[in-house]
């Protein structure tokens, strides 16, 4: 299991990563574990306003469907279409090819109420028990 340090975590399993002034969300490594092998993805639209916490989109598995939320609040900026054709890259790859929607945050310093790898990973654990 990845936990990458310089990418901040929702207790609901998405991960966002300050990019310049953009911030880049997917699901984490653990989430995407969880899920099983996804099979479709759903994402909001291009300049959609959104606010931290509320559902952007959806992620299916063979197993499940889970809405994915928003880390922070902001415009949508960019989606991940290649996931359109490839959703498998949120397994293979979920901080690299597997990313899900990139946003122009309104609130920057919402990033801050994340938990950072080692918070996220000890919640995780909390899970498995």
């Amino acid at each position: 299991m990845t936990f990458r340090d310089d990418v901040k975590y929702q207790e609901s399993h998405e991960w966002a990563l300050k990019d310049d002034n953009l911030v880049i969300v997917g699901i984490s490594d653990y989430a995407q574990d969880s899920l099983g092998d996804v099979v479709y993805v759903e994402l909001p639209d291009v300049g959609d306003v959104k606010k931290k916490g509320d559902s952007f989109g959806v992620v299916e598995s063979v197993k499940a469907a889970s809405d994915v939320y928003m880390p922070v609040s902001g415009e949508i900026i960019e989606i991940n279409a290649d996931l359109d054709d490839n959703p498998s890259n949120v397994n293979d790859s979920p901080f690299d090819s597997g990313w899900l929607i990139k946003i122009k945050p309104s609130d920057p310093s919402e990033l801050d109420s994340l938990m950072s790898a080692q918070e996220y990973k000890t919640y995780t654990e909390g899970l498995e028990e």
